[in-house]
């Protein structure tokens, strides 16, 4: 049986990335630190929680554009279940609502994925450390984007209506009333300045609200 030669006290890692964007090569960087574990690697936001039960990471790190169940998603069930593993949010995109989104689910950290590996090495210590590690430009952005308009029902309208759904296919499946759902969607329009919900779920995604 091969031994671990892993140095006693190593940092357990669990890595859930997007599998479109230079999969695997993340997992083999941090793997050359030599006191970072890699135990768990994911491409989808849904199986997060259980692989966590079953590998006990010490820090996730958490792709926003998971397929399946969102990165936010998943952290915040991730945070509620598993509160002593640290959450390092990753992004390629810079979306003024998603830093404030990843705070409210419990993040400790909100990065740019495609930075330095030294810099996501650095900020998985210091978040170990109890500190809250974010990239200043991400930082910066999020600051003057101001706070999401949109109440939280309005924003699962609009997530349901990402695909084409009708009023009432939306009330069915969020259990609301049709009128209520049609007043999201014209209440969701109005804030971001849109005409159509199709506009609005698009303008809202752009901003990292949804």
């Amino acid at each position: 049986m091969p031994q671990d030669h892993r140095p006693t006290g190593s940092v357990r890692i669990l890595l859930a990335e997007d599998p479109g964007v230079g999969p695997g090569a993340l997992a083999l960087l941090l793997g050359m630190e030599p006191d970072f574990d890699v135990v768990a690697q994911l491409t989808a936001g849904d199986g997060i929680v259980h692989a966590a039960h079953l590998s006990r990471p010490d820090v996730a790190l958490v792709d926003i554009g998971l397929p399946g169940r969102g990165g936010l998603d998943a952290a915040a069930e991730l945070r509620a279940e598993v509160p002593d593993c640290r959450v390092l949010m990753l992004t390629t995109l810079s979306r003024p609502g998603h830093l404030r989104r990843a705070l409210e689910a419990g993040a400790s950290g909100f990065l740019v994925k495609d930075g330095p590996v030294g810099d996501l090495a650095k900020a998985v210590r210091q978040v170990l450390g109890g500190e809250t590690v974010i990239d200043p430009a991400l930082a910066a952005a999020a600051e003057g984007a101001g706070p999401c308009p949109l109440t939280p029902q309005e924003r699962d309208v609009l997530n349901a209506s990402a695909d084409g759904a009708t009023a009432a296919d939306i009330a069915g499946k969020l259990r609301l009333p049709e009128a209520a759902v049609l007043g999201d969607l014209a209440s969701a329009a109005g804030k971001t300045g849109t005409r159509t919900p199709m506009e609005a779920m698009r303008a809202a995604r752009a901003q990292g609200w949804l």
